[in-house]
């Protein structure tokens, strides 16, 4: 959020993140189209979204839509580094919202540097937003294209800050990566993972999850776009320098699926299916979305089919 929030607001915040990543969720609805709409979509969201949520003055908040054409080119940006050891995995577990993949971030041994970050960042932990359905999921949007799920790897900044608490209230102390999800071929490494859901079907669930490389969830492809945004969970603080990678990675049906059977209640309460949740879009106000890849040239290159398309139509 804003500087100005003091040291000892953390505990009221985080209580409010506490509370938030744990309200309970309605039935997932159905969908007979083929196709749903956007306001299909918004119909759907967790509870938790259901009233306005804001945050006063706030200028960087996320989700938001990108789009390719009003993206700028940054040549100074470099490429993102990534070195990840797969000891420091230490349990998976269902927070009551997603679940969690949660690393050993005591010292500098899972980071990422470069890209548009000043600093390195520790890894924390991991996690992912999906839908009820596979028309909707991911939080970002690419030109209003919605993705079934996404992906959020999420770094604090250990050179500035001492602990993670702090970093999460200030404007450079969260750099988070994400990566969407999209239909297609089995994904191995996303299996380790998809395994390992039943035992924590239900909310407040925790298991031991050794040795696991997310370097695995990540495309081969090192373009992405950069943004100063927000948590997408409350307190929403303005602390997040997004990494959104261009390229998504495939996963089948019955991966996502898998994701679907977990419950957003605990053992013994009536089951809720964790489906939808996301946070809205919000407006990118006065930001540039910077991207690491040329795009003038792939819009030339789409211009020049399209063209040759109109020639030779009958």
């Amino acid at each position: 959020m804003m500087n100005s929030i003091k040291t000892n607001g953390l505990g009221r915040l985080f209580k409010q993140l506490k509370s938030a990543w744990s309200s309970p969720a309605v039935p997932a609805r159905s969908c007979s189209l083929a196709t749903c709409t956007p306001k299909n979509r918004n119909d759907a969201l967790h509870p938790l979204w259901q009233s306005p949520l804001t945050i006063p003055g706030g200028t960087r908040q996320s989700p938001i839509n990108i789009q390719w054409r009003d993206s700028v080119y940054d040549p100074v940006l470099k490429p993102l580094k990534i070195s990840y050891d797969p000891a420091t995995c230490l349990h998976i577990w269902n927070n009551g919202y997603s679940f969690l993949v949660e690393f050993d971030d005591s010292a500098d041994r899972s980071i990422i540097v470069g890209g548009p970050l000043e600093n390195q960042y520790r890894l924390k932990q991991f996690h992912f937003h999906w839908g009820a359905i596979n028309e909707w999921g991911s939080e970002h949007t690419v030109d209003s294209k919605f993705y079934p799920a996404e992906l959020h790897l999420v770094h604090w900044n250990a050179v500035v800050y001492p602990t993670f608490e702090e970093a999460v209230m200030e404007g450079d102390g969260l750099a988070v990566i994400g990566v969407f999800l999209k239909l297609g071929a089995h994904h191995e490494g996303l299996q380790t993972l998809v395994d390992a859901l039943p035992a924590i079907k239900h909310k407040d669930t925790v298991i031991e999850f050794d040795v696991f490389d997310p370097s695995c969830l990540l495309p081969p492809c090192p373009d992405y776009w950069t943004y100063a945004g927000s948590l997408t969970t409350p307190p929403l603080t303005e602390s997040v320098t997004w990494i959104i990678k261009k390229q998504p990675i495939e996963v089948d049906e019955n991966q996502l699926e898998a994701f679907r059977m977990l419950l957003f209640t605990s053992d013994g309460e009536e089951e809720k299916r964790m489906v939808d949740n996301f946070r809205p879009l919000q407006p990118l106000m006065n930001r540039t979305v910077r991207s690491s890849f040329q795009i003038r040239q792939l819009l030339d290159i789409e211009a020049q089919y399209s063209d040759h398309a109109q020639q030779i139509r009958p």
